[in-house]
């Protein structure tokens, strides 16, 4: 088995958990935007991430970013005429981002993140003991 295996798992845990880290945060700043370059308010977005093997026939899983998607539920409607955004009804179309929702996920996100670390120290000084050993 390969030595290295469990710092390279690691090191796409850690880049896929400071990917949901950044989408949440972005996510978060967008919150209250009603309009975009697209037109429309902000759509929060998701992290989809997926299990490949780590090297051909592996049975070892790595995991990779497999998309960023926009969610599809509806945007948040409030009354109100006096804004700029508002249509002839006086309906104002906030983005569908729960802040609640998004600060769960950075928490979860947080403490993958610390969790792959942990791996990668842990298999780094594995390694070194392993060399020690070698000598």
């Amino acid at each position: 088995m390969d030595i290295l295996a469990a710092g390279r798992i690691a090191r796409t845990g850690l880049i896929a958990q400071r990917t949901r880290l950044n989408v949440s945060a972005a996510n978060i700043a967008n919150a209250h935007v009603t309009r975009t370059l697209e037109g429309g308010p902000y759509r929060a977005k998701n992290v989809v991430l997926r299990a490949v093997p780590l090297a051909p026939g592996s049975p070892l899983r790595k995991v990779e970013v497999y998309a960023i998607k926009d969610d599809p539920s509806p945007f948040r409607e409030v009354y109100d005429p006096g804004h700029p955004d508002a249509d002839a009804r006086g309906i104002v179309k906030y983005p569908n981002v729960d802040v609640i929702t998004e600060m769960v996920e950075l928490l979860s996100a947080g403490r993958a993140y610390e969790a792959n670390l942990n791996v990668l120290t842990t298999s780094k000084s594995m390694f070194l003991k392993t060399l020690d050993l070698l000598k």
